[in-house]
């Protein structure tokens, strides 16, 4: 099929060849996967590869885990996919309510909200606290989902106001400055392009300062940091300052969704307010099993969560540098240098993809490591022989 108006396809076609020529055209790559962090591929001229994942957000390799492949199994023969529906209609069961409950346990929240992915999580919670009486105060490099729900906050009334990249100087700045009558502070916990971590205590101290609400996104965070794993504001010491702790479900826990800790009261305003939760189908019951079953396995098994952190000090090692996190970028700065070191890298069997603008500020493409507990001590030592040939 094509498409019939020559305008359209006109300005496809030349929007396309722009992309093109900047290096910045992406497109869809199939892999088989065959572990938490090993998959074939093929190349273009139908050569066979075998392939290690280095860029895999499943921090602690659980996608793969006996004990999360036996509950997708055992709830998918049991149950199906469990009533589809909206969770206000007909899609929300015990096993969401079981799941909301352990995550707001782990939070040490009042209550959890169970969304399908954590970007439609953002997009609710942000969009719900929209009114002309509110300012929204956002770090400049927070994730996408951030950004599209402070824009729909903003179309709903609200101030936007973006300070500079974790800064709480400018962030206070901001805040004496301004004169709405209520105001947000949101984060993420842990940088998803730069792999460091907000400052959070000195967000806490200045949204008691100005009684603002404090939201952090632990996207990157839950489950990998903090000793019960309730992510970097557990780690920081001021996970019970939190009023609003977004999390997902589709990274360390291996599995698919998001979810929104937080009030009892605040969590019924969202799911009446939050147009990305009353219009989305429930997660599938096998999905939230999935969860339940990784929630389980990292309270059970602390020694996945050290095996992640071993990795990623001797990968700061070989770099010289002191990671704050599993996300380990390397700048090459234009896209075109980004490109050709990932496509070094894949001819050696590494898949790490070049990360280029919009996703990142121009000048700044590179490569962005993520590491995972899945990884052997070889595979580590594999990585930092080819990055130690590469640069």
């Amino acid at each position: 099929m094509t498409l019939e108006s020559d305008v359209w396809s006109s300005w496809v076609d030349d929007s396309l060849d722009a992309l093109r020529s900047s290096d910045l055209l992406r497109d869809l790559e199939a892999l088989e996967p065959r572990s938490a962090v090993h998959v074939g591929a093929r190349r273009a001229d139908g050569a066979d590869l075998d392939l290690t994942l280095y860029s895999t957000n499943d921090y602690l390799g659980l996608s793969h885990h006996p004990r999360l492949r036996e509950a997708v199994a055992g709830a998918a023969d049991s149950m199906g996919m469990g009533p589809r529906g909206s969770p206000l209609i007909c899609g929300y069961t015990t096993h969401h309510e079981a799941l909301e409950e352990e995550l707001a346990e782990l939070e040490e929240t009042e209550a959890t909200l169970l969304f399908p992915t954590g970007f439609a999580a953002n997009l609710a919670v942000m969009s719900s606290l929209s009114s002309p009486e509110a300012a929204i105060f956002s770090d400049e490099l927070n994730h996408a989902s951030i950004i599209d729900g402070c824009r729909l906050a903003k179309r709903g009334g609200a101030t936007l106001k973006v300070y500079d990249h974790a800064d709480p100087d400018d962030l206070q700045h901001q805040l004496e400055t301004c004169d709405a009558k209520r105001k947000v502070i949101v984060t993420d916990s842990v940088f998803s392009m730069e792999g460091d971590l907000a400052p959070l205590p000195e967000l806490v101290e200045l949204k008691r300062r100005h009684d603002a609400l404090l939201i952090v996104d632990e996207a990157h965070g839950t489950l990998v940091f903090g000793e019960r794993g309730a992510g970097a504001a557990e780690h920081l010491g001021v996970n019970e300052a939190i009023d609003v702790n977004i999390g997902t479900l589709s990274k360390a826990f291996g599995s698919l969704g998001g979810f929104a800790s937080t009030s009892d009261d605040l969590k019924h305003w969202i799911l009446n307010k939050g147009r990305s939760y009353v219009y989305s189908t429930a997660p599938p019951l096998p999905v939230i099993e999935a969860s339940r079953a990784s929630l389980k396995i990292g309270r059970d098994e602390p020694e996945i969560q050290e095996t992640l952190w071993r990795h990623v000090e001797r990968l700061g090692d070989a770099l010289d540098r002191d990671p704050d996190s599993p996300i380990v970028p390397v700048i090459f700065g234009d896209e075109e240098s980004a490109l050709a070191a990932s496509r070094e890298l894949l001819e050696r069997g590494i898949h790490a993809t070049a990360i280029r603008p919009p996703t990142v500020p121009e000048g700044t493409s590179r490569i962005r490591f993520a590491l995972s507990a899945a990884h052997t001590d070889d595979d580590i030592d594999y990585l930092i022989e080819a990055l130690d040939d590469l640069l």
